[in-house]
């Protein structure tokens, strides 16, 4: 999913970095200058939802889109609740994905969600 995510980005015009996992992305949010992040709910090591709380703690503002494929009125709110720009459902229309990322990049304050 994340090289395949990779190359439609950057077939949109995006730069893309990936992260094998919420640590792995972690040990590099400070220092580098994202202008989005593609966050999964389910991940190794850390969920989404664990990254949020690390952000958020570390006082890094990084618009978030969440994508899952485990969706429930719980994670929505949560997800939304904790900053998410965007919360978009797997499988995920690629216009919409990158219209989201685009928002969130833009800084439109609307929470999208398919």
């Amino acid at each position: 999913m994340r090289r395949a995510l990779q190359r439609l980005l950057r077939a949109a015009g995006f730069q893309v970095q990936v992260y094998a996992s919420g640590s792995e992305f972690m040990k590099h949010a400070s220092a580098s200058e994202q202008d989005c992040l593609v966050l999964d709910l389910h991940m190794p090591d850390m969920t989404g939802f664990d990254v949020q709380d690390a952000l958020f703690a570390s006082r890094i503002d990084i618009p978030v889109v969440v994508l899952t494929g485990h969706d429930t009125p719980g994670s929505r709110v949560r997800a939304l609740e904790n900053g998410a720009r965007s919360y978009l459902c797997k499988p995920v229309d690629e216009d919409v994905l990158i219209s989201a990322i685009a928002s969130a990049i833009g800084g439109a304050g609307a929470n999208a969600n398919q």
